[in-house]
């Protein structure tokens, strides 16, 4: 067996490479564990030289590695830069601000417990599993390995099948670096194997990010082994755009919501939910702007939107607008496979949704926006909480009172106000509901993987 880019412009096989044998597995694993062993003990300033030293790698890198995300899963070259940018600013984050977060907490007054120090101190867990997907083939893993490399846990990778040639950067990059041999290594893997490296004694905490199928299965297996893990599953994220919003501005940020990343973001906008009153001048923009998306080759510098990264997630938005066209939908544009080789899928619009139609409770991986119109913001917040899911959410009002309301109320792991969810190092990151459970980023995130050890002394 295999793993291969298929490039998804395409759809031609540009490189393979053999999986692991058990033997392999073993070995990486131990050195893994070894690393950690080293990495424990060094200081926090030795860590952040290192981790400096990995982000102005990535950085000096940034063409050739943008160009292999581009050609591994499809995004816009554009973007591919800007994906590669991002991770070396969090290394760069966490290499300044691990220390602070993980500082000692000393109780101000100990003699409350009857001690005469008091404090609950931080530390690593050890090798850590990551198992992750192909849409921000560097991001998503090094959103999790900046904090915990920093915190001196070292990890693990099974990456996506289709992203090897990004795998192969990851497992590089830190040793390249200077960190000691295994800090970060990457295992290929399938899917199947996964199971047998959670039950590792050796393996002492799991992160996945991927699809709530995947989810369940690789935290009921840590579950079984009494491991911590932290799960970022899909998100189906309700944008509201309310009769006091600034309805161009919520357009304009609605498309970027809905297309970044070729629609394949579990954080993107995906349901559209307007109030009555503005509802025709939302769509009216937003059509407008979708319509005039420029489909094409990723690696052109002025195409807007690149195919989907996969064959299966194409087949998969197909199915998601043709069931909804046949149970009477309104296809208000888009909504037809292109002709010719690649894996692309237009922008597409669609209202008229009944609650019999998937697309009401399925998440759309790709750029497919549904529409509702709303009477109110009971309504709204009655539709936004219905999916299984709880990632994030975006609110469109120039009312403080309106934007409090939907604050408190939407079921998400995040509220974004007059603007489109943006990850950021500075602000933790995850969800509730079938979206998953645990953050990452900012101090939450370095703090996932450590134990708070309680220390008390007479």
């Amino acid at each position: 067996m295999a793993m291969a880019t298929i490039n998804p412009t395409t759809g031609e096989t540009e490189f393979e490479v053999d999986l692991h044998t058990p033997a392999e597995v073993e070995t990486r694993i131990a050195l893994a564990q070894t690393a950690h062993e080293t990495l424990r003990t060094m200081s926090y300033a030795e860590r952040a030289a290192l981790m400096i030293k990995a982000a102005d790698l990535i950085e000096s890198e940034v063409e050739q590695t943008a160009i292999m995300l581009t050609r591994e899963m499809g995004k816009p070259i554009a973007q591919s830069r800007g994906e590669v940018l991002k991770c070396a600013k969090s290394m760069r984050f966490y290499a300044e601000k691990a220390e602070e977060f993980l500082a000692p907490q000393v109780l101000a007054d100990p003699s409350t417990v009857n001690a005469s120090q008091a404090m609950a101190i931080w530390q690593p867990l050890g090798v850590v599993l990551a198992v992750m997907p192909w849409n921000y083939p560097l991001w998503q893993v090094i959103r999790f390995a900046g904090p915990a490399l920093m915190a001196g846990n070292s990890g693990v990778l099974k990456h996506a099948s289709n992203v090897p040639q990004s795998a192969l950067y990851l497992n590089d990059i830190f040793t390249r670096a200077g960190f000691p041999e295994g800090s970060f290594i990457t295992l290929m893997i399938s899917a199947s194997s996964v199971a047998s490296v959670i039950d590792d004694w050796r393996i002492k905490a799991v992160t996945l990010t991927g699809s709530e199928p995947a989810g369940r299965a690789v935290a009921e297996r840590a579950g079984r082994q009494i491991k911590p893990s932290v799960m970022e599953l899909g998100g189906s994220d309700a944008f509201v755009v309310t009769t006091n919003a600034d309805i161009e501005a919520a357009a304009t940020t609605a498309v970027a919501a809905r297309i970044n990343n070729n629609g394949q973001s579990c954080i993107a906008g995906k349901r559209f939910l307007v109030f009555a009153d503005v509802y025709d001048q939302f769509v009216e923009s937003f059509v407008s702007k979708m319509s005039a998306l420029k489909m094409g080759d990723p690696m052109d510098e002025t195409v807007q939107l690149g195919p989907l990264a996969t064959a299966n997630g194409k087949r998969d938005i197909i199915e998601l607008v043709e069931d909804a066209k046949a149970k009477g939908a309104n296809i208000l544009c888009g909504g037809e496979t292109p002709e010719g080789p690649g894996f692309f899928y237009p922008a597409t619009v669609i209202d008229g949704l009944t609650d019999d139609m998937r697309l009401v409770m399925e998440e759309a991986f790709g750029p497919v926006a549904s529409i509702y119109k709303v009477a109110n913001k009971e309504e709204a917040i009655k539709i936004a909480n219905q999916t299984t899911f709880g990632l994030s959410s975006a609110i469109w009002s120039q009312d403080t009172a309106e934007q409090d309301y939907f604050v408190q109320h939407l079921q998400a792991g995040a509220v974004f106000v007059n603007g489109m969810t943006i990850s950021y190092p500075e602000l933790a990151f995850g969800g509730i509901k079938d979206s998953g459970f645990g953050r990452e980023l900012s101090d939450a995130g370095i703090k996932e993987f450590c134990n708070l050890k309680t220390v008390w002394k007479a």
